[in-house]
Order: C-alpha cells, then sequence, then structure tokens
C-alpha cells in the first residue's frame, strides 16, 4: 500500500484529505507542522508528501528543503492559500512537484497524487545489486542469503548511500547534513550508533562491509 505524509496545521482539513485519500486506496499519516512531518518519515516509509506552507515551527518551504536534501526523488504536493505567482515560484525553486491553491478540489487532488505515483515510478525498481545482497529502495529492505530484513529509514538511507558510491568516504558531518538534515538536533555520534547496528544486522555479510576510515569517517566496501 502506498503510504502518503500530509503535513497540514489545520487538523479538520487534514483529516478531511486523509479521509479523501484513504477512501482511494491510500494509507495517510497527519502531522501538524514541517517538523512533525520530518520526525513521522524518520519513523515510517513515506511513498508521497502532501504539504501546507504556512505552518508553525517549521514552515512547507524549510520542510521542502530539508527533504530535498536527503530524498531527490519522494513526490511533493504543496496545497496552500497563497495563490501568487512569487509563493509558486518558491514552491517549486525549492523542489515540490506540483501546487494546488485552497480551497481544492479534492477529486482533483487524488488525481494529481496519482499522476505525481506515475511520473516518480514508484513502482518502478530502485535498487542495488551486490553479489547476492540486494538493497531496494522503495521497501527500505536488504535481501541477502535467502532472507529479507526492513530497515528502519535512516539505516537505510546511510546503507544505501555507502554503497552507492563504494570506498568514497563519507565524513560524519556530510552523512548529517545529506540524511538527518542540517537543522537536526543529533549529534554526529548519531552516525556511530547507525553504522553499529548496521554492523550487527550484516556481520559476516560476503558482498560488501562498511570500514571506518580513521580520523574522517566511512566507506563502504564491495567485497570483490
Amino acid at each position: 500500500m502506498i503510504h502518503i505524509l500530509i503535513a497540514e496545521d489545520d487538523a479538520s482539513l487534514c483529516r478531511l484529505y486523509s479521509i479523501v485519500l484513504e477512501k482511494a486506496g491510500y494509507h495517510t499519516f497527519c502531522a501538524n507542522d514541517g517538523q512533525e512531518a520530518w520526525d513521522t518519515l524518520d519513523r515510517e516509509h513515506i511513498d508521497l508528501v502532501i504539504t501546507d506552507i504556512m505552518m508553525p515551527v517549521m514552515d512547507g518551504y524549510e520542510f521542502v528543503r530539508l527533504l530535498r536534501r536527503t530524498n531527490p526523488v519522494i513526490p511533493i504536493l504543496m496545497i496552500t492559500a497563497k495563490n501568487d505567482f512569487p509563493s509558486k515560484s518558491l514552491g517549486f525553486s525549492v523542489g515540490t512537484d506540483d501546487y494546488m491553491t485552497k480551497p481544492v478540489d479534492l477529486d482533483e487532488m487524488v488525481l494529481r497524487v496519482r499522476a505525481l505515483l506515475r511520473r516518480s515510478h514508484i513502482f518502478a525498481e530502485r535498487s542495488i545489486h551486490i553479489g547476492n545482497t540486494t538493497l531496494s529502495y522503495d521497501s527500505l529492505t536488504v535481501e541477502t542469503a535467502g532472507e529479507t530484513i526492513t530497515l528502519p529509514q535512516k539505516e537505510f538511507f546511510l546503507l544505501y548511500k555507502f554503497l552507492s558510491y563504494p570506498d568514497k568516504i563519507f565524513t560524519r558531518l556530510q552523512l548529517m547534513d545529506e540524511i538527518w538534515g542540517r537543522d537536526s538536533n543529533s549529534d554526529a555520534q548519531t552516525i556511530d550508533v547507525h553504522v553499529n547496528r548496521l554492523r550487527r544486522r550484516f556481520p559476516d555479510n560476503p558482498d560488501f562491509e562498511i570500514i571506518t576510515v580513521r580520523g574522517l569517517g566511512y566507506k563502504g566496501v564491495v567485497k570483490r
């Protein structure tokens, strides 16, 4: 099932969008602001994001900027009362894929969601194959030795990053900025914690390992 995150500080409106999308066959999560939406992305696998602009704590522009640093492919639909051209221009410049102004036609909203999912090839294969190990981006899974493991989002993105660029050294600061975001309250030791978790999950994987580069950071190594 496709999971959709709705960032909207009007609780009744978020509930309405949720009801309509659930009837269309999607599973939804509501967030009151950009920060809550970001926290939800940390816990859940999300396939598409709907976001307002004017929200407390973190507005829609900043939320989309932050999201695009870590996930350039997830479809984003902005739904907002701001209907002037500068607002629309800024929305697209920070990374949204589509833009609707309130009040929205709910049937049109569903049509646009479907179109965004098609255009993003959400069902297409996005994966890394290394020997007998396969990382599937859409499902956050690692298949190895006949076993399929679903990873927490941050762990998966970290491993996917390492194996997308084998032998490339990433500093902790780079990884924090790209995966957690520049505004994260977590410190660089968070990377160490997640790397250790990955090592415990795949202690003897015959296809890859994560190497500590003393004084610099980490790199993924593909075993030949």
